[in-house]
């Protein structure tokens, strides 16, 4: 049985390769054994991500430069040829208990900032926490900003069940 509570959503930053999208898969799953509804945002800023494969049906019909949604009995995919507000996007998810948002800098929701390998400080002015790993120095953490394991999946919920903001 779900559990009762209101549509929350944390957004996760940092580097290329730092992590962000691990984190997100595994907080994803582990939100959903405990029979949480998860939805996910990803941000593409240089628009590089594909959807479909060349010679598919769908990839044709999107070529045309037409919107395509390809439903099945299991999903519905949509493929608009414009962008979409952050609004627009959580309104099309219907129901979520949380909503985990990679990139999207701009929008204001507490954010966890993955840093692995060294510290990258041009994400710690939009970032509530840092998120790392054995690889970060301790020393060189800045004094003002909380840590969490990158590695304990466990307090990083527990994180966003006590910060996340409600959509």
């Amino acid at each position: 049985m779900n559990k009762k509570i209101k549509k929350l959503a944390v957004a996760f930053t940092g580097p290329s390769n730092s992590g962000k999208t691990t984190l997100i898969e595994k907080i994803s799953i582990a939100l959903q054994k405990e029979d949480y509804k998860v939805a996910i945002i990803k941000n593409d800023p240089k628009d590089k991500a594909t959807f479909d494969k060349e010679g598919k049906d769908s990839f044709r019909f999107s070529k045309t430069g037409a919107e395509v949604a390809v439903v099945s009995p299991h999903k519905t995919t949509i493929f608009k040829k414009q962008t979409s507000s952050i609004d627009e996007i959580i309104k099309s998810f219907n129901h979520f208990d949380f909503l985990l948002v990679e990139g999207l800098k701009t929008i204001p929701l507490p954010r966890i900032c993955i840093q692995r390998e060294s510290l990258d400080e041009k994400y710690f002015e939009v970032s509530d926490i840092l998120a790392i790993d054995h690889t970060i120095n301790q020393k060189d953490l800045p004094l003002n900003m909380d840590t969490l394991d990158l590695n304990d999946t466990s307090a990083i919920i527990k994180w966003i069940k006590n910060n996340a903001k409600e959509v």
